[in-house]
Formats: C-alpha cells, structure tokens, sequence
C-alpha cells in the first residue's frame, strides 16, 4: 500500500522526531507513545537500523508504519548489540493524535500480527509529553546467565545463556564486582564512540549463584558500547583464578579500552528493566542527562 502524502501534523512529527523534542501538550496534534519491546535478539544485528541487516529498529518501525499508515521513528532507552536480547525494552514515538485514536484499541494486536516471531510489543501507551525514553531513564538493568554445567547450557535456554567451558569461583567474582561500583571512568570496559562519554554510574553488578547457573544483574544510570559484556568478561577471568579480584577495579585508572578485557558473548545478555522518574521530573532529568557528564579522578588533570 502506497504511504499517503504528508500531512502538516505529518512534517511536525518528522521535525520533532528529529530533535527528539517533547511532543505537543495533551489534546494537541501529535502524542507520544511508550512502546514496551521485548525480543530474541539471536537472528538480529542489534537494535539500531542499518541496510541490509535486520534490526529490531527496523523491524519495528516498518511494522508500525504498515499497521499505522504514517512514517514512525523510534527512540529507544538502549541501543542493544547484536545479539542481545530484551525482555523490556522502552521505546518512544510521535505519532499525529487522530492516528492513534483511531489506531490504539487495536494497535497491540495488529502489530503481533505484522511483527516477526522474535520481535514482541506488549504494550502501547499514551505517555506525558515530555517523555523520552532515552534521556529520561534514571537506570538501566540487566542480566547475564552463564552456566559452567559440564553439560552446557539446557536447551530450552541455549539462546539466552553462555555454556562456560570451565568452572567459576562466584564468590570471588562477586568480591570483584563489588569494587566497581559507583561513579568512574569505565573507559577501560567500552568501545569508545566518537564524542560520547565513557563515565558511568554503576549502581548494582551482583554475581549470584544456583547450582550450575551462574547471574550477573548490572545496573547502571546507563552503559557504554560493551560495558557489560567487558564486565563480565573481566569477571569471569576471577572466576577462572587468573586474575586477582582486584584486577577489573584496577583497570579504571586507564583512559583507554584495555585490549586484555575479553568480551563475553553477546547471547548471554538480557536487558530487563528501564527506571523513569515521575512525570512532573521527566523534563529535568532529561536535561541532566543531555548535559555531558565530567569526571576528573584523583591525580588526573581536567580534561
């Protein structure tokens, strides 16, 4: 079906789209929605659109657009790498209000109709204008399984936990994940982005286990590209008795990724929960979070 011609409300989505402004007060022309998003991220490259490659992105957006027959663009609350997968994702878009009253009794069950298997939304909500699901997000959580079973990982799990080839002490694991915690530079445990901060709040990084199964929940006002793969990663060389546990705080001093940090599997990690404020702090903690976090740590001049 062709895509009917842009409307004013059309080119004012697109415009506020962009530059991720709230959308208009409540009874205006546009309203924002608040998308719940799971996925099996297995057969996915990650959650941003790229060509030739499928995405949770663009799966979701091209769903919307049929069911809803205006152009969408989504902001999501994290940017998932391939392979990884979401239990509960948060998504935000704009879409023109006369579309989503005729759409919202029936959009939840439509989109299950148009979606790929591995993509889900189970819900869809009006949300306050200044929502966003990016900036407005107080903490991200999520959860890495791993299981050292001389076995491997249960087949009914395969997809979602990493068979760990040799045994893990997870209590001096959790005795180094401990020392990570709170503000620092994780420069060591990212891959860096042009632009982009590597400071981070690391708010929780438990390690617990039962029997064969071995969680790490990490919890964070938010996390670079890799950090928590690199977290576990560093961690599991504790658990292995190579490293010290000492050793993954010590490498906070560096400034740079620290080549010797292995980057656990991507199918391990599953992003489980995403925290927002109250609706009348939505504004304020989006512009604090826009506003480029600095950390000078002790002996290091200002950068």
């Amino acid at each position: 079906m062709a895509s009917p011609l842009p409307t004013p409300s059309d080119a004012s989505l697109s415009s506020r789209q962009q530059s991720h402004e709230p959308a208009t007060e409540h009874g205006g022309g546009l309203v924002r929605l608040r998308l719940s998003v799971s996925y099996d991220g297995t057969a996915l490259h990650g959650w941003a659109r790229q060509p030739e490659q499928r995405t949770v992105q663009g799966d979701l957006e091209d769903a919307l657009a049929t069911v809803l027959r205006t152009p969408v663009e989504l902001t999501v609350a994290g940017r998932t790498d391939a392979g990884v997968h979401a239990t509960a994702q948060v998504a935000h878009c704009d879409v023109p209000r006369r579309v989503w009253e005729e759409h919202r009794d029936r959009l939840v069950r439509r989109l299950r109709g148009v979606l790929p298997p591995d993509i889900a939304v189970p819900a869809v909500t009006e949300a306050h204008p200044d929502f966003d699901a990016r900036f407005a997000a107080l903490g991200r959580h999520y959860v890495y399984r791993l299981t050292d079973a001389v076995g491997g990982a249960p087949p009914l799990r395969r997809a979602d936990t990493v068979a760990w080839p040799r045994p893990l002490d997870a209590t001096a694991m959790a005795t180094a994940a401990a020392l990570l915690l709170g503000e620092h530079d994780f420069a060591a445990f990212c891959r860096r982005r042009e632009g982009a901060t590597t400071i981070r709040t690391l708010l929780a990084l438990d390690v617990v286990r039962d029997g064969d199964l071995v969680t790490i929940a990490a919890s964070a006002d938010a996390f670079c590209h890799s950090m928590v793969r690199s977290l576990v990663g560093a961690l599991t060389a504790v658990g292995e008795g190579r490293r010290a546990p000492e050793w993954p705080a010590s490498l906070l001093a560096r400034d740079e990724r620290a080549s010797e940090v292995p980057v656990a599997p991507a199918h391990g990690l599953t992003l489980v929960a995403v925290d927002y404020p109250p609706d009348d702090m939505l504004a304020a903690r989006s512009r604090l979070t826009r506003a480029r976090r600095a950390l000078t740590p002790p002996g290091r001049p200002p950068r």
